[in-house]
């Protein structure tokens, strides 16, 4: 099983630098997330007041935090596959072109003697044994100018040299900020929106994603200046940052390229097994037909003529089927409508003749009702990623074939799936992506996402207005909006996995 340990560190009371407000609260809020949600087995936690580990001192100072760092990192102690978190909330500094966290009795006129190099820690972390290693640093504070300025070259510059996975909380020449509002840096906040239950968010790069979103609109919101979250991913840091490491925020195809990436690890990276991985790129991301490809490697991992270019994967107790080719298509094999056959004991009746009636609102409000009945979610009000991989096939299609048969194939989670991937999207679009989405199918106007209320409930709606209200409700529940935050990007994605899925 896969091992999740991290190290965080969070100080406030510095004895020779500007105190923070706010680090050591982003330090114990990320502990508390990375244990309590992200199931993390392993959290060492260094901050102002942070009780001691086996006896030892945890307050953040210099000595400490190197006879820590030396102990734990003396000889390896995960897999290769396991997961080593690093957080660092506080300040960082520039001397000699190196990078160098401050700890609590760090002296700026002092930097290499009293701060910890970043090159010594990227060492330390190496040395795990984890080959999927994220550090993450909140540390260019607007204080000393003159030596923080730059702060993060060398760590990009580090991190791309050892495949570790750095997030930085904004780019050289900018500073970090601590917003009182908050009562946190508004990077660490974004990161436990993006980590917890607003963002969701499986995989580093989705939570990439998040920050390149979130940290903007905060900074705006609360009027204070530009700040640029960067990660750096090279060509072994990209696969990295497509792992999942919240497994419960994994959409279908989330799930199936693990599973993909897991085959080639235990076959412990063959010759074979490095062309195989090339041919199943080719075939995922190629319209032309390579099953003879696709063939071969399904009777590398032994499933041979029965393999159908679907991975067969285990989500949340059943076996399905998940489909990694996402070809553009607006129809769904249509079930038998008529029949209304629900797996869910589900009465579609009052949908059809809502739909044709063409009282699209009306239909779209009984869509999400009949959608949370059928997931289970009715007083919790909204669907999250896990009740999608699990939703039936078989009333999805119905869903859907409702929609497509009484709009003459104007509306539909099918017809939006359609038009999605002809604005490019894909299980891991970016927001830029999605706004594309919002824009095509009508719901954004002027630059601007619409409410709920000021949909188009005509018949001359845009292809795809419809369904509106369960994308609403996919992930987050917010009065009035209708997609424009990026968790319902989140679940739009997942949905249309298990779209593909059901194909």
């Amino acid at each position: 099983m896969v091992k999740n340990w991290a190290l965080v560190i969070g100080i406030d009371r510095y004895e020779c630098l500007q105190p923070l407000k706010y680090a050591k609260r982003d330090a114990d809020l990320m502990q508390n997330l990375l244990r309590n949600q992200a199931g993390f087995e392993q959290v060492f936690l260094f901050s102002d007041d942070s009780p001691n580990i086996g006896g030892e001192l945890t307050h953040p100072d210099r000595a400490n935090l190197l006879q820590f760092l030396e102990q734990l990192f003396k000889h390896p102690f995960l897999e290769p596959e396991d997961n080593f978190w690093f957080f660092f909330s506080g300040h960082g500094m520039m001397s000699a072109h190196q990078d160098y966290l401050m700890p609590a009795d760090g002296n700026p006129y002092n930097i290499e003697d009293t701060g910890i190099s970043l090159k010594y820690l990227t060492e330390c972390l190496r040395s795990c044994g984890s080959e999927n290693i994220v550090m993450i640093l909140d540390a260019c504070r607007s204080q000393h100018k003159q030596t923080s300025a730059r702060f993060g070259l060398q760590t990009q510059q580090l991190a791309s040299q050892t495949g570790i996975i750095s997030i930085l909380s904004c780019s050289p020449d900018e500073s970090s900020a601590e917003i009182d509002a908050l009562q946190q840096g508004v990077f660490t906040h974004a990161i436990l929106e993006g980590l917890g239950i607003q963002g969701q968010c499986a995989t580093v790069k989705r939570l990439h994603q998040y920050l390149s979103f979130r940290v903007p609109e905060l900074l705006a919101h609360y009027k204070y200046p530009a700040q640029t979250p960067y990660i750096n991913l090279d060509v072994d840091s990209v696969a990295k940052s497509h792992r999942v490491f919240i497994p419960k925020y994994a959409n279908l195809h989330e799930i199936a390229n693990q599973q993909i990436n897991s085959l080639v690890t235990e076959a412990d990276r063959s010759q074979e097994l490095a062309e195989l991985e090339q041919l199943w790129i080719r075939t995922i991301s190629s319209d032309e037909d390579t099953f003879q490809q696709s063939h071969r490697i399904a009777q590398y991992v032994g499933v041979g003529e029965n393999f159908a270019r679907k991975p067969s994967v285990y989500v949340s107790g059943v076996n399905t089927i998940a489909q990694p080719q996402y070809q553009s298509t607006a129809t769904i094999p249509e079930p038998a409508i008529d029949r209304l056959s629900s797996e869910g004991g589900v009465d579609y009746q009052r949908l059809g003749e809502l739909l044709a009636a063409g009282d699209w609102k009306a239909a779209d409000r009984e869509t999400l009702r009949l959608m949370l009945k059928l997931a289970r979610r009715e007083k919790v009000g909204w669907l999250d990623i896990e009740a999608i991989n699990t939703f039936s096939c078989t009333d999805l299609c119905i869903i859907d074939q409702l929609w497509v048969k009484y709009s003459k194939g104007r509306f539909g989670f099918s017809v939006q799936k359609s038009v999605w991937e002809k604005v490019g999207g894909q299980p891991d679009a970016d927001y830029q992506t999605w706004v594309k989405f919002g824009d095509r199918i009508g719901w954004r106007v002027n630059n601007a996402w619409l409410f709920y209320s000021d949909l188009n409930f005509a018949d001359d709606a845009p292809v795809g207005h419809f369904p509106a209200a369960a994308s609403v409700d996919l992930l987050t529940v917010r009065q009035g909006w209708v997609v424009g935050l990026f968790g319902c990007l989140v679940g739009f994605s997942a949905l249309t996995a298990k779209l593909a899925q059901c194909d």
